[in-house]
């Protein structure tokens, strides 16, 4: 008798490996399963909130600054209140990185262009040059229309502090490389209450800044690594419907 039953289980399992078997071969292949996994509900970094930017387990807020914008107006971090923004720094006669940020911060202006708890806030690291004229012409040239993206300009001190301790974000002066300054590529994203937000990676770990530098067109630069203008678009309109 139990010779005939392992007979019969053997039966069962020969008929079921030559009717699924192939179905998950071909499932694993077009990487349906491991799609369907990364974004399941069961999946917290698919699905979590945007993280903090977080100093000794507290969550950083932008400091406090005020500088003159394109228009010569006055313009704090207070006029930032109750609006998702994006922080650069650049400068107008960068002959390499910044014509790229610039783009891409318009691509994001055009793209948010209905939504009016939007706005950027560019700063220059050379304002001896960049003047609220030099900044306005810039602002022309580049198509910038968007009323809350303001580009700053004020003491160099001022400046060179915020990029490099309150946002942690590179800015020196440096006359053996193209344009006399260098700096870092990121864009910063703040919610409506002021604080440094950004999207964890597939690893759960936040990526703190977005990499500016790589256009949506491109997809990849020479060294492998992936634009984020478009997952910075996803995450500001995450942001923006935080307090609908």
């Amino acid at each position: 008798m139990k010779k005939y039953s392992y007979v019969g289980i053997s039966f069962v399992i020969l008929i079921f490996g030559i009717i699924f078997i192939p179905k998950i071969v071909n499932r694993v292949k077009d990487t349906s399963i491991v799609k369907n996994d990364r974004m399941s509900a069961d999946n917290p970094v698919a699905n979590e909130k945007l993280s903090y930017l977080k100093i000794n387990g507290k969550p950083r807020k932008v400091p406090e600054f005020a500088f003159l914008n394109q228009d010569s107006l006055l313009i704090t971090n207070h006029d930032y209140k109750g609006k998702v923004y994006v922080v650069d720094f650049f400068f107008t006669s960068c002959p390499t990185i910044c014509p790229k940020m610039s783009r891409n911060l318009v691509y994001l202006q055009n793209k948010l262009k209905d939504y009016q708890n939007f706005g950027i806030a560019s700063f220059t690291i050379n304002p001896k040059r960049d003047t609220p004229r030099i900044l306005k012409k810039y602002a022309e040239n580049y198509g910038i229309v968007n009323p809350d993206w303001n580009l700053l300009t004020g003491e160099r001190e001022d400046l060179y502090e915020l990029a490099n301790a309150g946002f942690n974000i590179y800015a020196a002066e440096n006359p053996e490389v193209p344009g006399g300054f260098e700096h870092n590529g990121y864009f910063a994203l703040i919610d409506q209450e002021g604080y440094i937000r950004s999207r964890y990676d597939a690893s759960g770990n936040p990526i703190i800044y977005y990499r500016g530098t790589i256009g949506v067109e491109e997809k990849m630069d020479e060294n492998g690594e992936e634009e984020q203008v478009t997952v910075l678009l996803e995450d500001i309109k995450k942001l923006l419907k935080e307090n609908e």
